[in-house]
């Protein structure tokens, strides 16, 4: 067994990753800001080595790298990297000093989508600030990887969800209305046919492919690997399976971007547009191949666990 440095450890995917390392019998080293707890509860957490660490701050003064490396983990796992020079800082500290390395990046790395499923292999022509900064990262690590031999690995999620906060919704955003919306049986809008695709993923089903990448150390060292869902869902498939779980049957308008848009807050307008914008359809086929990946949640069935970890909680009102 290893020791694990999980940087980020107390958020989306660190929640259902830290306790799975543990109880794999790995020496975990938690490392955060010290601002939140995990989403969920569990007894693991008790025998994780927890470290408070301000990234931003250490990055500044150029003491991030060397205060991760300090920890001696044997594998480093990076799940909050979101420019080049911080991936620098990290990586250069690291180098000859662990065994494995692994680097959360998104599948927004891709851009618009050419062809469907889309591979990691595929040309990437990303747009927007976020999906291309994570992408000039995809380019340094797999560079440092091919002539240096820096022993990393790269998951790119889809839309991460799980118990304790909201799912990209139906309509492409993140407000709970569109769920209250629906879960009344009242009419919900969507932008132009509704046939844009979102692509989920369960925060588990990303920490379990950590741990085949790990277990797979001689496979998955230098490559990049989609982490979604098996299958994309359109805006109208989702809406209307939502309706359905909620007892309700499908009521739905269509109208087109800048009319619906002037029916959305500008927050929510913008969000969609992000998402539909790039309407993501990864393929997981590499993931399979290579490392046996077979995600547990399809897209609907880890937002309907979401929405019921919402409805149970008081977090949504219907």
């Amino acid at each position: 067994m290893a020791r694990v440095v999980v940087i980020g450890a107390t958020g989306h995917i660190g929640t259902y990753l830290v306790p799975r390392l543990v109880r794999a019998g790995h020496d975990v080293v938690a490392v955060s800001r010290g601002a939140a707890q995990p989403y969920l509860p569990d007894n693991a957490w008790h025998r994780v080595e927890r470290i408070t660490l301000d990234r931003a701050a250490a990055e500044a003064n150029g003491d991030f790298g060397r205060s991760i490396a300090d920890l001696k983990g044997d594998i480093v796992i990076d799940n909050i990297c979101f420019t080049p020079d911080s991936a620098q800082q990290l990586a250069e500290a690291l180098i000859g000093k662990v065994r494995h390395f692994l680097h959360i990046g998104t599948i927004w790395t891709h851009g618009y989508s050419g062809v469907v499923p889309t591979p990691e292999d595929a040309t990437k022509r990303p747009f927007g600030d976020y999906g291309v900064q994570k992408a000039a990262i995809e380019d340094y690590l797999l560079g440092l990887a091919r002539r240096d031999g820096f022993p990393v690995t790269i998951l790119h999620p889809g839309h991460i969800v799980g118990q304790g906060w909201s799912p990209l919704n139906p309509a492409g955003h993140f407000d709970n209305a569109a769920f209250q919306t629906i879960a009344r049986g009242e009419t919900l809008a969507l932008p132009n046919f509704g046939m844009e695709t979102v692509h989920h993923i369960h925060a588990d089903d990303i920490a379990i492919l950590l741990m085949q990448a790990m277990d797979n150390w001689s496979v998955s060292v230098g490559e990049a690997f989609h982490a979604v869902s098996p299958g994309a869902v359109t805006l109208r498939g989702y809406a209307e399976a939502m309706y359905r779980w909620f007892g309700k049957e499908p009521a739905l308008s269509f109208h087109s971007w800048e009319d619906w848009k002037a029916m959305q807050t500008p927050e929510n307008a913008a969000a969609t547009w992000e998402h539909i914008a790039r309407s993501p359809n990864a393929s997981i086929e590499k993931g399979r191949r290579l490392l046996g990946y077979a995600p547990r949640y399809t897209s609907l069935a880890a937002v309907q666990e979401s929405v019921s970890w919402l409805l149970g909680n008081g977090k949504l009102a219907v």
